[in-house]
């Protein structure tokens, strides 16, 4: 397994400690109780959401687990949306769909009224990512 792949997993796993401990995230999801999946390369992981809350988030493999909607993309994808400042097309989880790096497939009715809650629950792990500073790498702020 890749250092890739195993930074995305515990990030993936980390998902209930980052988003239970932001309070405006929980009550923006406070409707919604679903399962879902998320999949980074060949491994699965169940996340399972109550009244906004990440109740649990398992690791696969599962056999004959229901889910209402599924993300999949492979590990380096997931570590790509995650950078502090994502490359295009590695922003948003419909923009890497419509790039062919992702894919999201079910019941996409929960999905769509929750968008803005799924959508910041899975990038949870961009914002525990430290920013680079302006001006670094670019020779902008030097003596």
């Amino acid at each position: 397994m890749s250092v890739s792949a195993t930074e995305t997993h515990a990030s993936i796993l980390s998902l209930p400690q980052l988003v239970n401990d932001d309070a405006g995230l929980v009550r923006r999801g406070r409707y919604l109780t679903v399962t879902f999946l998320v999949e980074a390369g060949d491994v699965e992981f169940l996340v399972r959401v109550a009244e906004g809350r990440l109740a649990s988030v398992e690791r696969g493999p599962f056999l004959m687990r229901s889910w209402t909607f599924a993300l999949r993309a492979s590990a380096e994808t997931w570590q790509r949306f995650w950078e502090a400042a994502p490359a295009p097309g590695y922003h948003d989880l419909f923009a890497m769909k419509k790039l062919g790096v992702a894919r999201i497939e079910g019941d996409l009715a929960p999905l769509m009224a929750n968008l803005r809650y799924v959508k910041d629950v899975v990038a949870a792990p961009r914002r525990a990512t430290p920013s680079p500073r302006r001006g670094e790498g670019r020779g902008e702020g030097r003596a």
